[in-house]
């Protein structure tokens, strides 16, 4: 892998469908295609092996989990062969009667499930599917503390505060805002991607953003700076990979940088207060 505090980040994006073994094959070929590129890691969507509940199909019943459990094996032993980490989006069964969760899946490159993140924010139509999870998912690549998150989580600030307090240097973000009617106003086509620049921006992450490619989808894959610049895109409703590199060292313009952590901690302002009759009086020119 490349020099500490760099990483070469892999982001895929396809057309995700309520069959785990068609997705599987689209997840092999772009893990292939991220280690032949060098990347350290490759990412997927939300729900990118399982296909999403209430999307991608209506029903749990009858769904394939031993199919979904099969590919899930292969891509795990995948990372393995191919010396990758990758994270995986899915859908992770419960004991019945209880939802399963959506998931990401922290697949080291040795070829072993390091951690599993499950979506802690569902929507209203989420909860007829899925049940929500508890706890944070961070670990290191290659000296970079990194968390994975999904979707819906985007639109809560205190989550991205939450995983800054946790030293978090770069987040996983797998969305699926696809198979959509694209009307004028609505949060998928003009808010969640600029949430996410917003995110990084004010909290100086770096984060891989990734969308199923299913017509139409809503925004594209997207990687974006801690400045909040986006700098890798891949184009709309097309099946695609982009590699680009983390680089810790760099550095980028911030203003927030010397009072962000006393802002966290509770401080609502910057600089010293002056006791002043003038500044206490409010309702006086």
């Amino acid at each position: 892998m490349s020099d500490p505090g760099k990483l070469k980040v892999a982001t895929a994006q396809f057309a995700v469908s309520a069959d785990p073994v068609r997705n599987g094959r689209a997840i092999r070929s772009f893990m292939q295609q991220a280690a032949d590129g060098g990347a350290g890691v490759v990412h997927f969507s939300e729900a990118a092996l399982s296909g999403y509940a209430g999307v991608d199909f209506k029903s749990w019943d009858g769904y394939p989990w031993d199919a979904l459990a099969d590919e899930a094996g292969q891509i795990v032993e995948e990372s393995g062969r191919l010396d990758i980490w990758t994270i995986l989006g899915s859908s992770h069964r419960l004991t019945p009667p209880n939802l399963p969760h959506n998931s990401l899946y922290v697949i080291d490159p040795r070829g072993r499930i390091a951690d599993r993140y499950d979506k802690r924010f569902l929507t209203p139509g989420d909860h007829k599917f899925y049940s929500p999870g508890d706890h944070w998912t961070t670990f290191d690549i290659n000296g970079i503390r990194c968390a994975a998150l999904i979707c819906f989580d985007v639109r809560f600030p205190e989550v991205y505060r939450a995983v800054k307090r946790l030293d978090v240097q770069m987040i996983f973000q797998s969305f699926h805002n696809a198979r959509m009617k694209p009307p004028e106003r609505k949060v998928h086509w003009h808010i969640m991607r600029q949430t996410a620049q917003a995110h990084c921006g004010m909290n100086a992450f770096w984060m891989s953003a990734n969308n199923s490619s299913a017509r139409y989808s809503a925004y594209p894959s997207v990687f974006i700076a801690p400045d909040g610049i986006i700098e890798g895109q891949l184009p709309m409703n097309r099946p695609g990979l982009m590699i680009n590199e983390v680089d810790t060292s760099r550095e980028f313009y911030d203003l927030a940088t010397e009072v962000r952590q006393a802002a966290m901690d509770g401080q609502m302002h910057a600089g010293r207060l002056v006791d002043d009759p003038r500044s206490r009086s409010r309702k006086t020119l």
